[in-house]
């Protein structure tokens, strides 16, 4: 069965060897499309400071997070990438290679790339393989290079204005940034 793409019209069509530009149909991830009762903002969007809360909107906009995490953004993406294998590294989880990784390498890996490791840890609970070790399931080239990839990915383009909001939603944001 061919590939389909959709059209503006959400007509289904053959995608073709190069999809034209025309076509294309843009996906926002962004929530204030929907009008759904989980995609509303919630009090999580919201910080306690002295008694009263404050929207994440200013907090941002005071500017000292945004420039932190700008700040934080030009320092990783002047962290070249390891090129090479040093070596093949077992682990049990995703965490503890992201740990052996920092170790091997002396780099530290950015914050978006420490979140998403921790979630693919906590989406094996109560999986088959739960208390196998990862290393037995993944390939441990493989892993490294996911990591790397990945992490070259958030270097590149994570934005600034995005990590602020995350830190400012979450008042534990230092404990998933690495030491530099």
């Amino acid at each position: 069965m061919p590939p389909y793409v959709f059209n503006r019209d959400e007509r289904p069509c053959k995608m073709k060897r190069s999809f034209p530009w025309e076509e294309a149909v843009t996906i926002s991830l962004d929530d204030s499309d929907s009008d759904s009762e989980e995609h509303k903002p919630s009090d999580a969007k919201h910080e306690k400071t002295n008694g009263r809360s404050k929207n994440i909107e200013d907090i941002i906009s005071e500017g000292t997070l945004l420039r932190m995490a700008g700040m934080y953004q030009d320092y990783m993406k002047s962290i070249p990438i390891p090129t090479f294998s040093g070596s093949v590294i077992p682990f049990v989880s995703w965490q503890g290679l992201a740990s052996s990784l920092k170790q091997l390498y002396g780099q530290p890996l950015h914050y978006l790339t420490n979140l998403l490791l921790k979630q693919w840890d906590r989406e094996r609970l109560g999986s088959e393989t739960e208390h196998q070790s990862l290393d037995s399931i993944v390939h441990c080239v493989k892993a490294q290079t996911l990591v790397w990839l990945t992490e070259e990915i958030h270097r590149l383009t994570a934005s600034p204005r995005r990590l602020a909001e995350l830190w400012a939603a979450n008042p534990m944001y230092h404990s998933y940034i690495d030491p530099f």
